[in-house]
């Protein structure tokens, strides 16, 4: 019997993942929400600032507002007046004067430096500054952050709580967003039953629905949960033509491989078309992407580490897209092998990984103890994907290997 890694076939992974990406769009539609639920979010147009940031020339420190070239004459400044951060001085810094200043307030007119209150010897009347300061120390100056008309964010964006800071700080309240995808879920397999339920003799929890639930909802997306549906050709049938109807995308876990009651991959022949079934990686060899009645199916492998690896990899990029965002491809880092690893030749292979830094600031990396693609506890464990690309064999420990940190949602 030919081994697996050496059967022909298998679509790679690179190319698995140009094919959905070039076969998808973005959904139609928008909505306009609160900043506050715009986290997760892609924006729709690109957004640009009304105001300057500062809107004006600020202190950074509590201090003093002065004319710089006064401070060459070593002498007394009279104190006229102060101004605090929303009650700015109303009055003007002439020669020989100075201004109490709080961190954030107004500039006055005609001072051009801060002197900050560590350097001031003061009374109730008078300051005297000590020390080396340089004209401008210390002032914020209006639009140093951003301009009027500076666009803050392009179309296409993935709202964060930074640009949520960013956004609020120019006075923008609510942004308009693509509308949220609905992905209709499931799984299929008699074996399954809802976690929380009595574990009957043969049967497994469902992990990879909840897990995959709770990836969707971190990725901002709408989730159609259909539950465990049975090894029944009509109830999968059913199940499946409701997703495409009342769903943008379906994600099912089980039901593609090839045994006798692997039902979903024969349905999605009848009911729609298969692009391609079975990739080059593993974990995760038996993938399948296709249209149901028009609407994109990714068919998951039923084994858990399997179904969460193919999800990271390659439904992950279709959904950013679909969202209309930008994806952008994993970030990797080099580190040096800690114990060796097995493979052969024919498929790409994502071993889960623990990385750290040593005390030199060089990485190291060690696969975790079991690699077996129904071993969650090890996926659990990991912190990264050690890379051993397709052609590759074996590594021994010593070597420079290939790591992907992990990220949202699995990380």
């Amino acid at each position: 019997m030919a081994d697996c890694c050496s059967q022909t076939g298998l679509m790679p992974i690179e190319s698995a993942r140009a094919r959905l990406l070039d076969s998808l769009t973005a959904v139609d539609g928008t909505e306009t929400v609160p900043l506050d639920r715009a986290p997760g979010r892609i924006l729709t147009r690109p957004i640009q600032s009304a105001v300057d940031l500062p809107p004006g020339d600020n202190s950074a420190m509590d201090g003093y507002a002065v004319q710089y070239a006064d401070l060459s004459h070593r002498k007394p400044l009279e104190l006229i007046g102060r101004a605090f951060a929303g009650e700015p001085y109303a009055g003007r810094v002439n020669p020989g004067t100075c201004v109490r200043i709080m961190t954030g307030a107004l500039v006055p007119a005609g001072a051009d430096t801060i002197v900050m209150q560590e350097q001031v010897e003061a009374d109730a009347e008078s300051i005297f500054v000590s020390g080396e300061v340089r004209q401008g120390d210390h002032i914020r100056r209006r639009g140093e952050d951003v301009g009027r008309g500076q666009e803050l964010l392009a179309a296409g964006t993935r709202i964060s709580v930074a640009h949520v800071a960013l956004l609020a700080a120019a006075g923008i309240g609510a942004v308009e967003v693509r509308r949220r995808p609905v992905i209709a879920l499931l799984s299929t397999g008699d074996e399954l039953c809802q976690p929380g339920e009595t574990l009957a003799e043969g049967h497994i929890y469902d992990s990879n629905r909840i897990a995959l639930r709770a990836a969707l909802a971190e990725m901002g997306l709408e989730v159609l949960d259909l539950g465990i549906v049975p090894d029944d050709r009509p109830a999968i049938g059913a199940a499946l033509e409701r997703a495409a109807r009342e769903a943008d995308a379906v994600i099912t876990s089980g039901g593609v491989s090839v045994g006798q009651a692997d039902y979903t991959r024969e349905l999605l022949q009848e009911l729609g078309q298969i692009d391609f079934w079975k990739v080059a990686m593993k974990p995760g060899k038996p993938f399948a992407f296709g249209h149901l009645m028009g609407k994109p199916l990714f068919g998951l492998p039923g084994n858990p580490v399997s179904a969460l690896v193919t999800f990271y990899q390659l439904v992950v990029p279709a959904l950013t897209l679909m969202q209309g965002g930008r994806w952008k491809g994993p970030a990797t880092l080099a580190a040096k092998l800690l114990k060796p690893l097995k493979k052969k030749p024919g498929r790409t292979d994502f071993q889960r990984g623990s990385f750290h830094s040593d005390a030199c600031g060089s990485l190291l990396v060690e696969p975790v103890a079991t690699q077996g693609s129904h071993i969650l506890s090890g996926l659990a464990a990991a912190n990264c994907f050690i890379v051993l690309g397709r052609d590759s064999g074996n590594a021994e420990a010593g070597e420079i290997v290939s790591i992907e940190p992990f990220r949202a949602p699995l990380g």
